[in-house]
Order: structure tokens, then sequence, then C-alpha cells
């Protein structure tokens, strides 16, 4: 089992999951042919799992629920309850832009200075405040579980019952 992990940042940095679900690309039945996986795109919906499920909307979310745009919306991009929008803790902190920090720092400059010692200093500000790049506060992280090509092989070559064993593991 391989995982791989996304930063989500807070704002939008949850529509990416968006982009990728297709409903119809999920758990199949043995009748539906192979060749689906190849031909459709997207992730299957994103549903709602874990302990604290009753802690959110008063309990209103259960375990298995879709997860809605909106509640991606509420939850990871403004840190707030999925169901009632009531904050939870506190705010994402907001950072000042790479050009933001350019243009204060420019302003702060000595008004006697030369064009060419002006125009030195302005690409030293800017070539630092551009390495320093943009923070983003981190709203959540996204893992993803894949199995070794073998085991897809082994699944594909397998009859009914051992597909159904190697699902089951991987669920």
């Amino acid at each position: 089992m391989t995982v791989s992990m996304r930063v989500m940042s807070a704002g939008d940095g949850y529509k990416y999951l968006l982009r990728t679900i297709a409903a119809a690309d999920g758990d199949r039945s043995l009748s539906t042919p192979l060749t689906r996986y190849y031909t459709e795109e997207g992730t299957p919906p994103g549903t709602w799992m874990g302990s604290a499920l009753h802690g959110f909307g008063d309990g209103q979310i259960v375990l298995g629920d879709e997860v809605s745009e909106s509640q991606l919306q509420l939850l990871i991009g403004m840190g707030r309850d999925p169901v009632s929008g009531d904050p939870l803790g506190r705010a994402f902190p907001r950072y000042v832009s790479v050009a933001d920090r350019i243009e204060k720092r420019v302003a702060d400059l000595d008004p006697g200075l030369g064009m060419g010692e002006r125009a030195e200093q302005i690409g030293q500000i800017e070539a630092e405040e551009i390495e320093r790049g943009n923070r983003r506060a981190v709203a959540g992280f996204d893992y993803t579980f894949s199995v070794p090509k073998s085991v897809s092989v082994l699944w594909g070559v397998a009859d009914a019952g051992t597909q159904a064993l190697i699902a089951q593991s991987h669920h």
C-alpha cells in the first residue's frame, strides 16, 4: 500500500477535490465490465467518516453521508461547522501576499535614493519576497491510498471470490 499526501489550504484549497469527483466511478458489481475503470474519470464522491461526526450540526451528519460542496467550503475553506456554519476554534490566519509585501517595502525606501540605487534595492526586495513566497493557512490534508500495480494485476486475473477478498482487504 502506498499513500500520497496533499496539503489543503484554507480558502479554496478544497476545490481540487470537486474537480476530481465523478459520481459513477466507485465500486463496481461483477457484472460491470472491467474496461469502465479505463474509460471513466474521477474518484467516488467523498463520504463522512470518523467518531466525531456527532459533533457537527447537532448530529445531522451520519457515517456514510455524502459530503457536499457547501459542507467542504464551510469546513475546509472557512474552518466552520459544515452544517450550522458556526466557527470551529480560531479563524484561519490571513497572510500578506508577496505583491503587498513588496509594495510596502518599496514605499518605505529612502526617497533620496538615486534611480540606479533605487532600482537595485527594488530588485533585491522583489527577489527576497519572491523567495519567501506566499503563505497560506493549512486547513487539512488529503491522503490517497493506493495498492501496487501487482495487486491490481492479481485482481484482474483472479476469480470473483478472490477479487472480492482483494477489494475487501483494500477497503
